[in-house]
């Protein structure tokens, strides 16, 4: 199977809690704290070894809610290559309020990488092997400007790495511009800004999506389209998969899951409708638990029976 690695420039350690109710100045008593690690990638590659596969994480890390991140990784038996950096990993808040069923999630900034930092982060990147697929999710920290995400993408293509983007703005658009992405998974408005157009009819988001695999920018496009699924493009195809019905408490972490099951299955060489279905169900699977937890591979795999039964 194809050798899969994650980047994530902007890793956190994630805390989540419950409290009966949220209301101003006064004491909310909380449960004691979940730690999970975060970030876009970071998820991805736990995504893929909670589904039985294997990934390697790069990312940076301080301090010590870094080293926190790095053990509760290694807890998950996920590989790493860390950069060690001045700044302190960020940590985010998730809280779930018992009486409404609301959910609230404190996002920080990301820990600012200096220039010698990202060239380590960098230099990590081209150590992979020609071939290997690059998983490149979540958003850019503080003083990285687009044009080195950029570049760091061509010097990958130029070694012979295939890279998944997820992402969104101007990220997301600059990828795109260099052209040959293997897959990048936008939601409808992503999509609709990548195609400087509105999408309001049944069409046009598939319409969209062709446009960017006929242009070069990308091989395959899977829009996600929340309770409707995912909808699917190569240069041979399109496809759309609906899910079941699942009683969601969460939707933290369906994306990254979705990413990570569909990366899965581009290692396995497997078809786009295979690709979209699994990716659909550990999306779905993921928003069955509370918090910010994955999906969980027997829910993933029940899902991904039923989906291949229709």
């Amino acid at each position: 199977m194809t050798a899969v690695y994650t980047l994530t420039l902007a890793p956190s350690l994630d805390s989540a809690t419950l409290t009966p109710q949220i209301y101003p100045e006064g004491k909310l008593r909380c449960t004691a704290p979940v730690f999970e690690p975060g970030g876009g990638g970071i998820n991805v590659a736990r995504a893929i070894v909670h589904l039985g596969g294997r990934a390697t994480a790069i990312f940076p890390a301080g301090g010590a809610t870094g080293e926190h991140l790095a053990a509760l990784l290694a807890d998950e038996k996920v590989t790493t290559r860390q950069v060690a950096t001045h700044d302190w990993t960020r940590q985010n808040l998730h809280v779930h309020v018992e009486s409404s069923g609301e959910q609230y999630r404190f996002v920080m900034p990301g820990a600012a990488l200096s220039d010698d930092e990202f060239r380590q982060l960098e230099e990590q990147v081209l150590t992979i092997e020609k071939g290997s697929l690059l998983v490149i999710s979540g958003s850019l920290p503080p003083g990285v400007p687009v044009e080195k995400m950029s570049q760091l993408i061509k010097a990958a293509q130029n070694n012979g790495i295939r890279c998944i983007i997820d992402s969104s703005g101007d990220a997301l658009a600059a990828a795109l511009e260099i052209g040959g992405i293997e897959l990048v998974k936008p939601n409808q408005k992503e999509l609709a800004a990548l195609v400087n157009r509105d999408l309001t009819q049944p069409d046009d988001v598939r319409k969209a999506a062709e446009e960017l695999v006929n242009s070069g920018k990308a091989k395959r496009v899977v829009v996600s389209l929340g309770p409707q699924g995912a909808l699917g493009v190569d240069e041979q195809q399109c496809v759309q998969v609906v899910p079941p019905p699942v009683k969601s408490q969460s939707t933290v972490g369906a994306g990254d899951s979705m990413v990570g099951a569909m990366t899965l299955k581009l290692a396995e060489n497997a078809s786009l409708e295979d690709m979209v279905r699994y990716g659909v169900a550990a999306g779905s699977a993921a928003t069955i638990n509370h918090g910010t937890r994955l999906c969980a591979q027997e829910d993933t795999q029940k899902i991904y029976d039923y989906l291949c039964q229709k």
